[in-house]
C-alpha cells in the first residue's frame, strides 16, 4: 500500500550524476513502489537541484531494512565525530 507521504528537506551538498558533480539543494524521501529495485515497496530518496533541471538528480531505492541500516550508520557516524569537528559551513 502506498502512503503518498512525502517529506522534503533543504540540504547542502554535492551529488554525482551523468554529467558529473552538481550542487544538491533538496532531498525528497517517500515510501512507494520502486522503478528498478527488486522489491514491492522501497524507501526512495532523491537528492536534487531543481534549478538545474531533471538531470541534476541522484535517486536511491532501498528496501526498508537497508534504509534503516543506512540511517543508523549515518547517525552513528555523526554521533562518533570528535567534538567541534562538525560545522555548518566549511
Amino acid at each position: 500500500m502506498c502512503t503518498y507521504r512525502t517529506e522534503k528537506v533543504a540540504v547542502s551538498g554535492s551529488g554525482k550524476g551523468h554529467d558529473g558533480w552538481f550542487p544538491v539543494t533538496e532531498a525528497t524521501v517517500y515510501f512507494d513502489h520502486p522503478v528498478h529495485a527488486p522489491a514491492a515497496h522501497t524507501l526512495n530518496v532523491d537528492f536534487l537541484n531543481p534549478a538545474r533541471g531533471a538531470g541534476a538528480r541522484v535517486a536511491l531505492e532501498l528496501d526498508p531494512e537497508a534504509a534503516r541500516a543506512v540511517a543508523e550508520v549515518i547517525l552513528a557516524t555523526l554521533d562518533g565525530l570528535p567534538s567541534g569537528l562538525v560545522t555548518s559551513t566549511p
